[in-house]
């Protein structure tokens, strides 16, 4: 059953063209490396690696016209579509992605000892992943994502020596079956990035992951079927940065340990089975977090006051839980915030302690469907790149109410910066309650019925919670108002 596909971590955009990130090095020698790439080898592949490719070749049922250059008479086969060699003529990448390939991928091209990329991805390539791809001496990168393989990931063996692998990226294929264990993981430990998410893996996620490959930075799982608690043994992953393991049936509270990964920049979580609260006192400890991602899980207690120390949080998504509590103050230290999803939660009270103009850069909130009361914070309205904000299923009253009667924002009344509530309650006071209606509206022989609903409006926005109008009341004031209009 096809899954909805992900989009890669920005990690991944560095090959999404063919080639895979390098390590950063002085630019004599980069200048250097390009001018070797792009002149002719000073010999031509052996014929072993010849026999290599050929045998993948004949294991395609479409092949994508990679026949046309792929022929054994041809007897480089570094001028073959998709190869590349070094300066001395072996093999170092093959670059076949969305080639419209059919088939099954050959062990062969495991035989290549100086191969360092293989890109096979987006592709119908069907069957298993050979081991001797994964386990390969020289292989640095392999991508085999967007395909069709299938079947369980085979384990490597016990005694297998340290490989070179660092990306490994099987995403959105048809893999089954447990995750490997520990012994691969051991042969692992260049490992640097892991993208195996959008497939049917189930079990337990490995508990080894950052003892075998320390090295560990992205770890894409969602999109699968895996049970179980969050390993605490994540927490040992120091250059931990990227963690996304949503959308699977994963259970039991956040790990203490797993915030002491203190590099992660991408916690992503969503629509699980976690339970729990967040730990006011761990989480302050993910200081580089820019998106925490927690939604659609059972998450219960209130937001900490220590998540205004994450200065660097830009996208906040805690929605579909049990949460509860006031918002606190503290979030408005989160200035680079862009995003912040609470909807359908049990959020309460008013907003009166975030200053949302510390935000300037927020564009979505959605407190869809909580119990917050009170004011629209007119602070908001100082939030200039705000392009989506949604509050109903709230009890929020009167400022929308006073907004369409007056034709004014909160807080740009007139040419001063007075507020506009208390400009309105100013106004009521000295009977000039005429005046604050819209200009445009006056004259139109219904300002009684708009006075009517002033009013209604102005005990709406009553601090006094006693003497404030509760939905039913507004509601049966706006019905009466239309009768009288219907007259």
């Amino acid at each position: 059953m096809e899954k909805k596909q992900q989009q890669l971590h920005s990690s991944w955009k560095n090959y999404s063209n063919g080639g895979f990130p390098i390590p950063l090095i002085g630019c004599a020698i980069v200048v250097a490396v390009l001018l070797l790439s792009m002149a002719s080898p000073a010999s031509s592949c052996t014929e072993q690696e010849k026999d290599s490719l050929l045998e993948f070749h004949a294991g395609l049922l479409q092949d994508g016209g990679l026949a046309a250059s792929w022929k054994r008479n041809i007897t480089d086969c570094c001028v073959w579509d998709g190869v590349t060699c070094s300066a001395d003529g072996a093999v170092t990448d093959v670059s076949l992605a969305s080639k419209g390939l059919e088939g099954q991928i050959s062990p062969s091209l495991g035989n290549l000892a100086g191969l360092l990329r293989l890109n096979l991805s987006h592709n119908s390539l069907s069957g298993g992943l050979p081991l001797e791809l994964v386990s390969s001496s020289s292989i640095i990168a392999l991508d085999v994502s967007f395909n069709r393989l299938k079947e369980d990931m085979q384990e490597v063996p016990s005694l297998t020596s340290v490989r070179p692998l660092q990306v490994l990226n099987i995403s959105s294929n048809l893999f089954t079956g447990r995750f490997p264990s520990s012994t691969t993981w051991m042969a692992m430990s260049n490992l640097v990035t892991l993208n195996a998410s959008n497939n049917s893996f189930t079990g337990q996620i490995p508990s080894h992951f950052c003892t075998g490959s320390p090295s560990l930075a992205v770890v894409a799982l969602c999109y699968n079927q895996f049970t179980g608690g969050i390993p605490p043994g994540l927490g040992n992953c120091s250059m931990l940065r990227v963690l996304k393991a949503g959308h699977n049936n994963l259970s039991g509270t956040l790990p203490n340990e797993l915030l002491d990964a203190s590099s992660l920049e991408h916690l992503s979580l969503p629509d699980n089975g976690l339970n729990g609260m967040i730990n006011d006192a761990q989480i302050v400890k993910l200081r580089n977090l820019a998106t925490l991602d927690l939604g659609g899980n059972n998450f219960s207690g209130k937001i900490p006051d220590s998540i205004g120390q994450l200065k660097r949080l830009e996208e906040l998504r805690l929605d579909h839980n049990n949460m509860s509590g006031k918002l606190p103050s503290a979030l408005s230290n989160c200035t680079n915030l862009i995003t912040v999803d609470l909807k359908s939660n049990h959020f309460d009270g008013e907003h009166t302690k975030v200053n949302f103009s510390s935000l300037l850069d927020l564009r979505t909130l959605d407190l869809l469907y909580n119990k917050f009361t009170g004011t629209i914070p007119e602070s908001i309205y100082s939030c200039t790149k705000l392009a989506a904000l949604r509050i109903s299923g709230n009890n929020f009253f009167g400022v929308v109410l006073l907004e369409l009667l007056t034709g004014k924002r909160p807080v740009t009344v007139m040419a001063t910066s007075k507020e506009l509530v208390p400009w309105v309650l100013q106004m009521r006071s000295q009977g000039k309650q005429t005046e604050v209606l819209d200009p445009t509206l006056r004259g139109t022989g219904y300002e009684e019925q708009m006075l009517k609903v002033l009013e209604t409006a102005c005990k709406c926005v009553d601090h006094d919670q006693f003497r404030r109008h509760v939905i039913m009341e507004v509601v049966s004031c706006l019905a009466s108002t239309d009768a009288d209009l219907q007259k």
